[in-house]
């Protein structure tokens, strides 16, 4: 059996055993793509073989990134933050939703979710906010309060219907701002509480 994929929280490598992903949970992104608004949250998944430390462009598929801000379980809890990269390679993406079918090939491929480590939890949540920049030039800013649904109604969703368990990775969906990765692209994801720096992690394109 090959070794499971880990990230770095609280400065401890663990091994996600799934990674719950939220589509269409920013008003603004939802528009940028001309899709209808949801009535309760859009839910897919990537398995544990999809998280890499790296940042690629290569693949037979243009990939689109979508930066995210993230939260980590413990004891059936959000317990940690960081900052996420969600890959999808949107053509593909169209068209299987033209057809009706899942998205899964063109969001659950190898490397298609880049993290930054991740931290402890802020007492107070409802100031977190995200900035992504590409070579110096920023690109997409979310924040908590702009999310359709928040993290914790996300944890009480999800937690309806599937076991979230320890380490397991919460993506909560992308801003405007969408575009495309290309090699030697340096990526900026940087998380904030009101003005004080959370988290702070640099990319480059490799392929």
């Amino acid at each position: 059996m090959s070794q499971l994929n880990t990230i770095s929280f609280k400065n401890e490598w663990v091994s996600p055993s799934k990674i719950v992903c939220i589509g269409r949970n920013y008003l603004d992104h939802i528009t940028e793509l001309g899709n209808q608004i949801p009535f309760e949250p859009v839910i897919f998944l990537k398995p544990n073989s999809a998280i890499s430390e790296d940042l690629n462009s290569k693949n037979q598929d243009e990939i689109h990134y979508e930066g995210e801000l993230c939260f980590i379980i413990k004891n059936g809890e959000i317990a940690g933050l960081g900052f996420g990269l969600d890959l999808t390679k949107r053509k593909l993406q169209s068209q299987l939703k033209e057809k009706g079918l899942p998205w899964e090939r063109a969001k659950a491929f190898d490397g298609s979710a880049v993290f930054s480590a991740f931290v402890e939890l802020p007492a107070d949540i409802s100031n977190v906010t995200f900035a992504l920049s590409v070579n110096e030039h920023l690109v997409q800013q979310g924040r908590v309060k702009l999310m359709m649904n928040t993290p914790y109604c996300l944890v009480e969703n999800i937690s309806a219907f599937m076991s979230l368990v320890d380490n397991d990775i919460i993506m909560t969906g992308t801003p405007s701002g969408v575009g495309k990765v290309e090699k030697g692209q340096i990526f900026l994801g940087e998380v904030f509480d009101g003005t004080q720096g959370l988290i702070s992690k640099q990319w480059t394109v490799l392929s």
